[in-house]
């Protein structure tokens, strides 16, 4: 499931600022040398374990993305930016597969070319979005020249040569696009789906030309996404709708296909369609929680589907102030209702109050039993 993909990577990152160094390595773990954009090296360790085959494996030391923190100020919601970045990945094992290749978070586009490339053409030549003037009115702005691109995320993927090198041998690139433009007056307006599509991908064409331009990518692989950004008011994120390749040298984008992913919120209205299914089975587990336990926020479920068929399902339960004995029994209660109503869809059901995480269960189709963590004990 995603979220493990982010304590991975997390678990990696907290080691190495845990000890202050490189940590040591087990007897299966690799050190190889990576050539630095400066053309320097440093050592680095490739670690043994992959925890599942669709994670890639992170280089120790972790490096930063050169263009670390525009992320928060660009997308909308918290949901939204970790999806960009996630999601990214998915699409990037269709090209870099994670057995062959380490990810390393992007090198390349810097803060300040970022910052430059999402602006207005207006105010920076560089500039991808519609470029303004002085005598336009608001309502001119929002429809004729709205913000189209909100964010660009950058990622690489490293491979190791014979002589214990690591380079690079992939970029992928997200283009977070705006559904909704938010003007400083007068109302929202939304950008129909055929815009975005057809924006986006003149964006990505222009920014495969820019790096292409840059000597040391000019024969790197590069890999694109679109990503359509939900709303402000959205508590699931947005999704990845195309994606598209350029082999070793190439300079045009072939071959764009379609992404079918989608996140649905849980319990959804009546008109469910492809998701009613699920939709009652949650009302039922969620019925059952209420009748046992009634002193609950609410009980919240966000259903990831990948082409059409259900991937993951996330559950997030609020709960008021608990005494552990209690906390106990109602963990009990809920992983019975996990198994009974859940059986054979991956599941992760998190439980929290004011005080932080309470209780985890998860149930990956992997083992007999779910896994239940409380928390304290």
């Amino acid at each position: 499931m995603k979220t493990t993909t982010k304590w991975l990577m997390t678990g990696i990152l907290s080691a190495v600022l845990l000890t202050g160094c490189v940590p040591a390595p087990s007897d299966d773990s690799e050190k190889a040398v990576q050539e630095t954009e400066e053309s320097e090296q440093e050592m680095v360790l490739i670690p043994d374990t992959q925890v599942k085959k669709e994670y890639y494996r992170t280089p120790v030391p972790f490096k930063k993305s050169a263009s670390r923190g525009l992320v928060v100020n660009n997308l909308n919601t918290k949901y939204d930016i970790q999806e960009t970045e996630e999601g990214l990945l998915r699409l990037s094992s269709l090209y870099y597969d994670p057995k062959d290749y380490f990810f390393q978070e992007g090198q390349y586009i810097d803060r300040d070319t970022a910052k430059q490339w999402i602006s207005r053409k207006s105010n920076f030549e560089a500039g991808l979005n519609p470029a303004i003037t002085d005598d336009m009115s608001p309502a001119q702005i929002a429809d004729e020249a709205p913000i189209y691109l909100a964010h660009i995320v950058e990622q690489n993927y490293l491979q190791m040569t014979d002589d214990k090198k690591v380079k690079l041998a992939g970029i992928s690139i997200g283009l977070a696009m705006n559904s909704i433009y938010y003007p400083r007056e007068g109302s929202e307006r939304r950008i129909d789906d055929k815009t975005i599509e057809e924006k986006g991908k003149k964006m990505a064409d222009i920014i495969l030309s820019r790096l292409r331009s840059k000597p040391e990518l000019a024969d790197i692989p590069i890999a694109v996404g679109l990503f359509k950004q939900e709303s402000r008011n959205d508590i699931v994120p947005g999704t990845y709708f195309a994606t598209s390749f350029a082999a070793k040298g190439k300079n045009e984008f072939t071959g764009w296909k379609e992404v079918d992913e989608q996140y649905v919120l849980l319990p959804a209205s009546s008109s469910t369609g492809n998701y009613r299914d699920l939709n009652t089975t949650f009302k039922n587990f969620k019925q059952d929680i209420d009748d046992y336990f009634p002193s609950f926020v609410n009980v919240i479920g966000t259903a990831f589907y990948k082409d059409q068929k259900l991937h993951s399902l996330r559950v997030e339960i609020p709960i008021q102030f608990f005494g552990k004995t209690e906390l106990i029994g109602f963990s009990q209660y809920l992983t019975s209702l996990v198994k009974t109503h859940f059986k054979d869809v991956p599941i992760e059901v998190s439980v929290t109050s004011v005080n932080g995480p309470e209780v985890l269960i998860v149930n990956d189709n992997e083992r007999e039993e779910p896994f239940v963590h409380v928390y304290g004990y």
